[in-house]
């Protein structure tokens, strides 16, 4: 049974009941205000749908994550961090992030951060729960100019990290991100990054699928775990090998 949200009602129906086919998808409409997508998340639901498409709400089973202390680092990016080609920025240019995310020029079909989306999780950033890691290109220190050329976004609430969406312009961009916020996180002892679900990038980082209950009882942990005011302040990161 396909469950069709209250308008009026922020709930979500038991993970339990999401279909098996198409995986995950749990129920129907409702709407993008941050009172519903905070609900969402901190059920470990989350929106996906395309353009025309009706607002769908997903727990897939198994759930794709990469603990903190196992993403992989291959010789080839070992060799770039060492000549650290790029600076990385956390919550410095939110909007820029997911608005190249949105336009990935790797992207083959239609996107599915659609303007209703981008407007809903914009709010979430204004709000402290939406984030983003800017990975920069500097040119010359005469004219002080840096251009972004790779980056991620996503969701936290308190110590659960949910990643949205990623972009690269150029060679390694999207990897520093995704490194810089895992060692980001692991300072204040968060285990995992919430993926979704698994794709060919995120398995060669070493991101892995769980059940959903192994994912459920990880992210129950995670919630709990207070986090600083100013952990998510904007700042340059510096990653490690």
């Amino acid at each position: 049974m396909l469950y069709q949200l209250d308008d009026n009602h922020l709930g979500f129906p038991p993970l339990h009941h999401a279909l098996t086919d198409p995986n995950g998808l749990l129920a129907l409409g409702g709407d993008l205000s941050p009172p519903r997508l905070i609900s969402a998340y901190q059920h470990g639901i989350f929106p996906w749908f395309n353009d025309g498409d009706p607002l769908m709400w997903w727990s897939p089973n198994p759930r794709a994550i990469i603990k903190t202390d196992d993403l992989y680092v291959n010789r080839t990016l070992r060799k770039a961090i060492k000549r650290t080609p790029y600076r990385i920025t956390v919550n410095s240019d939110f909007n820029q992030v997911i608005k190249q995310c949105a336009n990935a020029p790797f992207r083959h079909d239609d996107t599915w951060i659609v303007s209703d989306m981008l407007v809903a999780y914009q709010q979430l950033h204004q709000l402290g729960y939406a984030h983003s890691i800017e990975v920069w290109q500097d040119h010359e220190a005469s004219n002080n100019t840096s251009t972004l050329v790779g980056g991620l976004y996503g969701v936290a609430i308190n110590g659960y990290f949910s990643g949205e969406s990623m972009f690269y312009r150029q060679a390694n961009a999207s990897k520093f991100a995704l490194l810089a916020l895992s060692q980001l996180l692991q300072t204040i002892n968060v285990t995992f990054i919430d993926c979704q679900l698994l794709n060919p990038f995120l398995a060669d980082m070493g991101a892995t699928e769980i059940s959903r209950a192994n994912f459920v009882q990880l992210k129950e942990t995670a919630i709990t775990k207070v986090v600083s005011d100013n952990f998510w302040q904007a700042r340059e990161l510096f990653i490690t090998t």
